[in-house]
C-alpha cells in the first residue's frame, strides 16, 4: 500500500494500530466466552437490535426464556438462575458488541481515506473489511451449531472462526508495517523459512481451536506424558491416521501437543541458520520470537497440567497473539 501524503499516511497508521488492539482484545474476550461457557447465551443474531444490553426484567426474562429452549440448558444448566445466567450473557454480549464496535471502527474511517486517497490504493484495506464482515457472519454460524442437537458449539467452526481473527490481525500488521517501515536487509534468511515457520504457527491455532472446543485440555492432565505412554492410553497408533482423529479429544491433545515440539524444532533450524550465517539484522526478532515461544509453551504446560483453568488458558492465547504478532513482522522483513 503506497500513500504520498505523509498526514494521511500517519493518520491511517494511527487507525491500523488501535484496530489491531480493539481485535485484540476482541480475541481476549471471545476466549474468556469460550472459557466460561457462555457463547450460546444469546441464541439469536440480533445484528442490529442485540447492540443494547436488556434494559429492564422483562427483557431479561424473555432472552433468559429462549436460553431454556436450547440443549445446552435442558442437559447442562437446567439448575442455572436468572442472575446466574446474567453472567454469561455478559460475556457474550460484551463479544458480540466488540464486534459492532470494530465494524464500524472500520468502515467509517475507510469511506474517509478512500475520498482522499480513491479506492485502487486501500484495496488491501477493503479486503480486510471484507474478512472482518465474514467474521460476523462465522460468529454466528459458529453459535448456531450449539443450537440444536449438541450443547456447545462445533470445533471446526470455532477453529474457522478463531483462525479468520489471527488473519485479520495479521494482515491489519502487515499492512501498517508497510507504511511504516521502509527497510530492505541486505542478509535474509531464505522467504520459505519464515513462511513455513507462519504456517505452522497458524496450524497450532488451529489445533489448538478443536483442544478448546472439545475441552481436550480437560484430560490427560500431565506433561511430557500422556497417562502412562507417550501416546494417549485410550486410543491406538492407527487411529492418528483416520479424518475422525480431528474429533477425537485425546487425538487432538496428542496432534497439540507434537506440534509445538515440531515448531521448536523448526524454529531452531532458523535460529541456528541465522546465527551460522552472521545475519546479525536479524539477531533480535528470531530472539524475541523465541523468548515468546518458549512462553506459550511453558504456557500450554502449565495449562494442561491444572485443567484449563480460565487465567492460564486466556494467558495461553494472549501469548499465542504475541507470537502471531512478532512471526509476522520476522516474515515481512525478509519479504522486502
Amino acid at each position: 500500500m503506497y500513500i504520498e501524503n505523509s498526514k494521511i499516511k500517519n493518520y491511517i497508521s494511527v487507525w491500523l494500530c488501535m484496530m489491531f488492539l480493539i481485535i485484540s482484545v476482541m480475541i481476549i474476550v471471545g476466549g474468556l466466552t469460550r472459557l466460561t461457557d457462555s457463547g450460546l447465551s444469546i441464541t439469536e443474531w440480533e445484528l442490529f437490535s442485540g447492540f443494547l444490553p436488556p434494559l429492564n426484567s422483562s427483557e431479561w426474562n424473555n432472552y433468559f426464556d429462549l436460553y431454556k429452549k436450547i440443549p445446552e440448558f435442558k442437559e447442562q444448566n437446567y439448575l442455572m438462575s436468572l442472575q446466574e445466567f446474567k453472567v454469561i450473557f455478559w460475556w457474550e454480549w460484551a463479544h458480540r458488541f466488540l464486534g459492532r464496535l470494530i465494524g464500524i471502527f472500520f468502515l467509517i474511517p475507510l469511506i474517509f481515506f478512500t475520498f482522499k486517497e480513491g479506492f485502487k490504493k486501500l484495496i488491501n484495506l477493503y479486503l480486510i473489511f471484507f474478512l472482518i464482515c465474514f467474521q460476523g457472519f462465522i460468529g454466528w454460524y459458529m453459535v448456531s451449531s450449539g443450537l440444536v442437537n449438541r450443547v456447545d458449539v462445533s470445533h471446526f467452526r470455532l477453529s474457522v472462526h478463531l483462525i479468520i481473527a489471527f488473519l485479520i490481525i495479521s494482515l491489519i500488521l502487515w499492512n501498517y508495517l508497510d507504511l511504516k517501515i521502509k527497510l530492505s536487509l541486505d542478509n535474509k534468511i531464505q522467504y520459505i523459512f519464515p513462511f513455513f515457520f507462519l504456517f505452522l504457527i497458524f496450524a497450532q491455532i488451529v489445533i489448538g481451536a478443536f483442544v478448546s472446543g472439545m475441552d481436550a485440555g480437560q484430560i490427560y492432565n500431565s506433561w511430557p506424558l500422556m497417562g502412562s505412554s507417550y501416546f494417549p492410553d485410550d486410543n491406538k497408533i492407527v487411529n492418528i491416521f483416520k479424518l475422525t482423529a480431528f474429533s477425537d479429544p485425546s487425538l487432538v491433545q496428542f496432534m497439540h501437543r507434537n506440534l509445538a515440539y515440531l515448531i521448536l524444532f523448526f524454529y531452531f533450524i532458523i535460529f541456528v541458520k541465522i546465527y551460522k550465517n552472521k545475519l546479525t539484522n536479524l539477531y533480535l526478532p528470531i530472539n524475541i520470537i523465541g523468548i515468546l515461544l518458549i512462553l506459550q509453551i511453558l504456557l500450554g504446560i502449565l495449562t494442561l497440567i491444572y485443567g484449563a483453568q480460565i487465567v492460564l488458558a486466556s494467558m495461553h492465547q494472549i501469548s499465542s497473539i504475541f507470537l502471531v504478532t512478532s512471526s509476522v513482522y520476522f516474515l515481512y522483513i525478509n519479504s522486502n
